[in-house]
């Protein structure tokens, strides 16, 4: 089942209620309807989800640690904000990274690698066909991590996961405008092609390019909108 799938104002059982109300949580931000520098409502929120205020608290403990939101003294839980410095910062230093995880993935990857990628970006394209963002972001992280599997570098995926979590968000966001959606769906399928021939060095320029897309995305959003403010 997708993300797309979920009621996200369905009260919530008990067996998995952290990990749910964290991924109800954390999708209201990345949608926006929890906006940078606004105070989490918790009141609304247990009203919302019909649970106490302790395990929505325990949820906004992960979110800090995820950096979604910030713990403030006598004030609760704000939104955390994403400055256009530490964007242009981070993306390049996570292009590189998926960069070298598709030049090391194109020679390591298992044939039943290739072949579950392969799926991945079918499914990605009627995901886009749908117009579903939220399982198109799913499957967009999952190809993602496998390529990054793929890549069978331990050391690789630990920095990457330390510094693309901090990304997280802004990825989510990045396919602001149909034109952009459309061509980092058809980045993807060029991805898939120069792993499917083992084209280190392709599949490398092309992951590079993909994020570097998504960033220069960001920022004639932002430009757009400081323009019109």
């Amino acid at each position: 089942m997708s993300l797309a799938d979920t009621d996200f104002d369905a009260p919530l059982s008990r067996p998995a209620l952290a990990v749910e109300l964290t991924d109800r949580m954390r999708r209201m931000i990345m949608e926006g309807e929890l906006q940078a520098g606004e105070k989490v409502p918790e009141k609304a929120l247990t009203e919302r989800f019909g649970v106490s205020r302790t395990p929505v608290r325990e949820a906004l403990k992960v979110l800090a640690h995820e950096g979604f939101v910030q713990l403030v003294p006598n004030r609760g839980a704000v939104v955390s904000g994403e400055t256009m410095n530490e964007l242009t910062e981070l993306f390049p230093l996570v292009a590189a990274l998926e960069g070298l995880a598709g030049e090391l993935a194109a020679e390591r990857a298992s044939e039943a690698e290739v072949v579950a990628i392969a799926d991945l970006t079918r499914r990605l394209a009627a995901a886009y066909e749908a117009q579903d963002r939220p399982a198109y972001f799913e499957i967009n992280q999952a190809i993602h991590s496998a390529i990054l599997a793929a890549a069978a570098n331990p050391t690789l995926s630990q920095h990457h996961a330390m510094v693309a979590r901090r990304v997280y968000r802004a990825r989510y966001q990045a396919n602001l405008t149909p034109e952009r959606w459309l061509t980092a769906t058809r980045e993807h399928e060029g991805i898939q092609a120069a792993l499917e021939a083992r084209d280190g060095p392709l599949l490398g320029s092309l992951m590079k390019a993909h994020l570097t897309h998504k960033l220069e995305s960001l920022l004639a959003h932002a430009e757009a909108e400081a323009a019109a403010g």
